[in-house]
């Protein structure tokens, strides 16, 4: 199956609003992106990404720096809780790794 297919799927049953954003997690074989967007006024509240930047560890430590990150820029948008959206990716390895990062951060999905 294809993966658009699969992610046709899941935003399907997801939607994102101001008050509760859509997490939105993007993972390719180099990097790890997070972002909080508002599906109503079509706009990205908040962005993480390991792009560019100069964090070190294994893929999943670099998942849960996002995690931790994106949950930082939530907080400081008034932002508490979200809508987790994985996409076409399983959740588990790197995925699960930035949720529970999110969370323990005080993210609530």
């Amino acid at each position: 199956m294809n993966t658009a297919f699969r992610a046709k799927r899941t935003r399907a049953k997801i939607h994102g609003t101001a008050e509760r954003p859509r997490l939105s997690v993007h993972i390719s074989n180099m990097h790890i992106t997070a972002q909080l967007i508002d599906d109503d006024n079509s706009k990205t509240l908040a962005y993480a990404t390991t792009v560019g930047s100069k964090l070190t560890g294994s893929k999943a430590e670099k998942a849960a720096a996002i995690g931790k990150e994106i949950a930082a820029k939530a907080k400081k948008a008034n932002i508490k809780t979200v809508v987790f959206d994985r996409g076409a990716k399983l959740y588990a390895g790197r995925m699960s790794a930035l949720a529970d990062a999110a969370r323990k951060e005080g993210l609530e999905f």
